[in-house]
């Protein structure tokens, strides 16, 4: 299984930016997701994707960021990012967790927003 995250940058704030995530190796997913891992900090949940309208956030991050599932892809999954902070800053890790064999992640992609 190997995940490819796409997508990070810098971003002054109140910027956008959209990560992408691309699964491969694996024939289902339950769910997919985004984590994030600031500097000094432990990686944390940023959002999640159960299906394709089932979702959870951060409340740091409700009402900014939005995780959605290719319409055409279903093993690509989307974090649009709005309004970003400088507290966004952080490496962003995509995941997949499969009943069949468990959970993994993606190599990380860096958001760095200035204030």
């Amino acid at each position: 299984v190997q995940l490819q995250a796409s997508g990070g940058g810098s971003v002054q704030a109140g910027g956008s930016l959209r990560l992408s995530c691309v699964t491969s190796g694996v024939s289902s997913l339950d769910l997919m997701g985004w984590a994030r891992q600031a500097p000094g900090k432990q990686r944390e949940l940023v959002a999640s994707l159960a299906g394709r309208t089932t979702t959870g956030y951060a409340d740091s991050v409700k009402g900014r960021f939005t995780i959605s599932r290719d319409n055409s892809n279903w093993n690509t999954v989307y974090l649009q990012m709005n309004s970003l902070k400088s507290e966004d800053t952080a490496v962003y890790f995509c995941f997949v967790r499969t009943t069949a064999s468990g959970q993994y992640w993606g190599q990380g992609t860096l958001v760095t927003v200035s204030s």
